[in-house]
């Protein structure tokens, strides 16, 4: 037997006459609003009362007030009426052969070597464009939420069905040294490193923070806390001024666009790791872009030697 989805409880027509509620704060308003009888919109409210299981409205207050339950329902069904309102306007100009907006998501390691080709490509293909740099996480779920197309980082998502996968890149995780200090060849000579140097850290946020802490509990290696950083920047910046050492990769010490001179990068000791970039989006709905974006992103990434 073929799975089915569960029936949805409400339809929009139902959201919309709970939202004219919401606003006006009486059935009758909400009637003259819309053009209803009275006994309909209280009809309609009632119904999508029942398929919740849950009452939207405390009726023993005039004007009437929304329940925890309606507030909730409140937030979602403005964000699901509104993108149902933009479907007729945004089919009419896909005609002209172009998206009317697309946004995606940019991690911040490749913010640097990628906004403007990114930008360039995309301008070809929208008539709008958003390119939002941050953390894959916040941009995961974004994608998810359908405040992004698309977005460039590492792939936590692939668990989730419904979603196409570019890859664009693999790169290693390196140290980060202050000029002029002693690479470590081991993972002893790491330790004890550990004590003349503190570990600048990516923040537990961001995707990467979470596979270097992973791979320190694998090599056997609880290092003590000090500072933690989301970008790039941020960490590196703090490796230049001598204040400790960071486990990184080569866009991000990219990304951040300090001098070369600041600093030295060595092989990891022990066990290598790397991570993937990949370009993510949902399939099918943009066509040959997620594609073209994904090649245009490797040929910048490799003609700007951000990779070796």
């Amino acid at each position: 037997m073929r799975d089915t989805q569960p029936a949805l409880p409400f339809d929009l027509r139902s959201l919309e006459i709970f939202l004219s509620v919401c606003d006006t704060g009486a059935m009758s308003s909400a009637a003259r609003a819309l053009g209803l009888t009275q006994p309909a919109v209280s009809l309609a409210v009632g119904d999508l009362e029942r398929k919740l299981g849950f009452a939207l409205f405390d009726r023993t207050v005039r004007p009437l007030a929304v329940t925890p339950a309606g507030s909730l329902l409140r937030q979602r069904a403005s964000a699901l009426v509104a993108d149902a309102r933009e479907i007729g306007p945004l089919l009419r100009e896909t005609q002209h052969g172009r998206a009317p907006l697309i946004r995606v998501g940019l991690v911040d390691s490749l913010a640097r070597v990628l906004t403007y080709p990114l930008a360039a490509y995309l301008a070809t293909a929208a008539d709008e464009v958003a390119i939002l740099s941050g953390l894959t996480a916040a941009h995961a779920s974004d994608l998810l939420t359908r405040r992004l197309d698309l977005f460039l980082g590492v792939d936590d998502l692939e668990t989730w069905a419904g979603l196409e996968r570019w890859p664009l890149a693999k790169e290693p995780y390196v140290l980060l040294l202050p000029a002029g200090t002693e690479a470590p060849r081991s993972i002893g000579a790491l330790r004890k490193l550990v004590e003349k140097l503190p570990l600048i850290r990516f923040s537990a946020r961001s995707q990467t923070g979470i596979d270097i802490e992973g791979h320190l509990r694998r090599v056997g290696l609880d290092i003590p806390g000090s500072f933690e950083f989301d970008t790039p920047f941020g960490v590196a910046s703090m490796v230049a001024a001598a204040r400790g050492f960071a486990i990184t990769t080569p866009l991000c010490i990219r990304e951040a666009g300090l001098p070369e001179t600041q600093f030295i990068t060595a092989p990891l000791p022990g066990a290598q790791f790397t991570r993937k970039l990949t370009l993510v989006a949902r399939h099918r709905e943009l066509g040959r872009i997620p594609r073209e974006l994904a090649d245009v992103a490797r040929r910048a990434l490799l003609e700007q030697g951000a990779l070796q």
